[in-house]
Parts: structure tokens; sequence; C-alpha cells
């Protein structure tokens, strides 16, 4: 991926929403962290599909129709909230840097035709404000096919943003699940599976030198959950040929013990599964409650670890989080955490620095993660009683 102005990453700078699942609007501008918070259902998942989706229009294998059928189609992604000729889907990204956040914007609006399928009925890119194209132009009118398709998907047409394709390309979405990565069959059918399917496949894919600097790395961040465990290695079965991990803890026996994947805790599984996704890449990393099967001091661990790599790789970071603990960072700032509010009318989204009761609740000596932690009605206006708001 490209650096962007004074080699800076780029990332997500903001990002609206309209008519997409939850959302019949939304609007915020990012951090380089996101901390997505709010009760289940309120559709934490489906904001960071939101880049998912862009991400597999253009991955290879995915395109616009691709990336839309695999989800069921346009009426599956349409708010249930939106109405007549708004009902259209919308999403606008701005992706730059701190220097220049609106170095780029990609916006895409879509319904589906009468045979079900979907159809843009927008497409645009800018650069530093200025279109460099917007759909439907006229052979487009001419020849309504064309908009099955869109121009960031055609590398025969979009070399002018090509950066944008690429820098979508880059987005990494990762939920382990633990059993999947001990399944002997795991990797059958499965490449790049933000679930794990593959995940030991494809550090043994890593060449030799980059794979053992990395499980370094991560073998000296999991002493803080897993004191005992001494060494990280990546060891192939002789029948087989398949690849495991083991490790080796220390053992009342002189030489210690070694374990594969196969005796890893879950929590073990999917820590290893962060910080080599953390690792590997460098583009914007979406995480799916990072937390689950961890212990709660290596939660709160979990925002400085995600900080330190960042200073080294620039790499965004969104997370949707039921923790209080990984909010208990003192690290964390107002301006990185999402508050989704679910209403008659759709998700309301909105940025904790800019809810006045979320700073008077700090003031009054709450802590971050009691301020939006839960975000109930009865527990928010109890809160909001004791500082006499």
């Amino acid at each position: 991926m490209k650096k962007a102005a004074k080699g800076q990453s780029l990332r997500f700078t903001l990002v609206d929403i309209q008519n997409w699942r939850n959302f019949t609007r939304a609007r915020v501008p990012l951090r380089e962290r996101v901390f997505l918070v709010g009760p289940n259902a309120s559709g934490k998942s489906n904001f960071l599909d939101v880049f998912r989706y862009l991400h597999d229009i253009v991955s290879v294998g995915g395109g616009f129709r691709e990336a839309t059928g695999s989800r069921g189609g346009v009426s599956k992604l349409r708010s249930l909230a939106a109405r007549g000729q708004q009902s259209q889907i919308k999403l606008l990204v701005q992706i730059g840097n701190d220097d220049d956040p609106a170095a780029w914007e990609y916006e895409i609006g879509f319904t589906q035709d009468n045979l079900r399928r979907p159809v843009l009925k927008y497409e645009r890119v800018a650069r530093a404000g200025e279109n460099l194209f917007v759909r439907p132009d006229e052979q487009d009118e001419s020849d309504p096919e064309r908009l099955t398709q869109t121009f960031l998907e055609q590398v025969n047409v979009n070399r002018d943003f090509r950066e944008v394709a690429e820098f979508l390309a880059s987005v990494r979405y990762l939920h382990v699940v633990p059993q999947l990565i001990r399944e002997p069959d795991r990797s059958v059918g499965r490449q790049n599976d933000p679930y794990g399917g593959d995940f030991l496949e494809q550090i043994a894919r890593s060449q030799k030198p980059t794979r053992e600097a990395r499980l370094r790395r991560i073998l000296d961040a999991l002493r803080v959950a897993v004191p005992q465990l001494e060494d990280l290695q990546l060891w192939r079965d002789e029948v087989r040929g398949t690849p495991h991990l083991r490790g080796k803890y220390k053992h009342w026996r002189p030489q210690g013990a070694w374990q594969t994947e196969e005796d890893f805790s879950d929590g073990t599984l999917r820590l290893i599964g962060l910080l080599w996704a953390v690792l590997e890449g460098s583009g914007p990393l979406l995480l799916e409650e990072p937390e689950l099967s961890l212990h709660p001091e290596v939660v709160r661990y979990l925002p400085q670890l995600l900080a330190r790599v960042q200073r080294q790789s620039g790499r965004q970071v969104a997370i949707s989080t039921h923790s209080k603990d990984l909010l208990e960072d003192e690290g964390i700032g107002l301006d990185e955490v999402l508050l989704l509010e679910p209403g008659s009318e759709g998700t309301v989204v909105r940025r904790a620095d800019s809810l006045q009761e979320v700073k008077v609740l700090l003031e009054g000596g709450l802590s971050l993660a009691d301020a939006v932690i839960p975000r109930t009605r009865p527990e928010r206006a109890e809160q909001l009683a004791l500082f006499d708001l």
C-alpha cells in the first residue's frame, strides 16, 4: 500500500452511511484507533462491514455483484427504515491522514433492478476535492449494463485512482474462532479466512526469517498472558506435512514440555491470531470483540499493544467491543470512541467527544468504561442524576 504525504499511512478519516443495514444515516470522522461501543444488535458488526464490503469489491474474485450477493443482495443490505425515493444505499469514505484528511473520497450509491441484481445509481472518486469522474456518464446511459460494475474494480479504468483500490484491498477483518484452528482439515477450501481456518497455513507460507521474527515478537507479548511459555515455533507433522504451532512451557521436568495448538487455550490461540494479524499488514485492521476468551488483565493491555504497533506501522485499527476492561486504558481518547444507540429510525452513531453527558460523567470521576458501557436509558439516567444533569 502506498504512503500518503509526509510518510504517513493512509487511513479512513470519515465514513458516511445511508440506508445500510441498521443505519438510515451515520456520518462520523474516524481516528487511527476506533472503538465501537453499543448494546447487542445495535450494528457494530454492520458498521465494520461497510469497510469489508468496499474491500470485497476490489478483492480478487470479488466485485460489486459478488460483494452484494454474498450478503444476501440489496434487500438484505437496505435499512428497514429506508423509505420511498430516498431508499438507495449510499456509502462514502474519505481516505487520507492528519495532514490531508480528504486526500481521496470514494462514494457509491446502489439499488436493485427488476431481476434483483445490484445496480449502480451513483459512483464518484475525488482527489484533493476535485472529481475524477461521476457516474452515470453518457456511456452508462447508452449501455445500462455497465452499471452492474464499479469503475473501482476495473483495472482498465482505475489507473488514475488505483491507490484507492489498493488501499481498500489492504483492509483486513479478523474474528478468530479457535475451534477452526484446531480442526485437522481446517484449510480445505479456505484462503485468508478471517475466522482462522487457514491461519497456520498463512504462517507457514511466510518467509522463514519473517516468520521467525514475528513469532519471537509474539512470544514476548504472550508472556504477559502466558508467563510459562518459553518458546513458540512452526512445526510440521511427519505424516501429512500439516503445519502446527507448538509452544514450550516451563515444567517440573528439566527440558520443559511441548504442546501444539490442540492443547492451547482458546484465549492463547485468539491472542496469537490477533498479534500475527497486527504484525502482518499495513492496511486498516477490523477486529470483532478481541477480548473474547482473554483474561481481563490481558484485555486491559490490548489498547497499549495496538498503540505500540501503530507507532511503528501507522495502520488503523477499528474494534467492536462489549468490554469495560478494554476501555479502562487511560490512553484512549474520547475522539476514538463511537457510541451506537439503536432507535425506531435506525441506529445513531456519535463520537464520545461530541456528547456533553459523557464529559460530565468523566468530570464527575467515572472512568471512560463506566461512562459509555452500558448505555441503557435507566442506567444512564441514574448516572447523570448523581451529577445533577
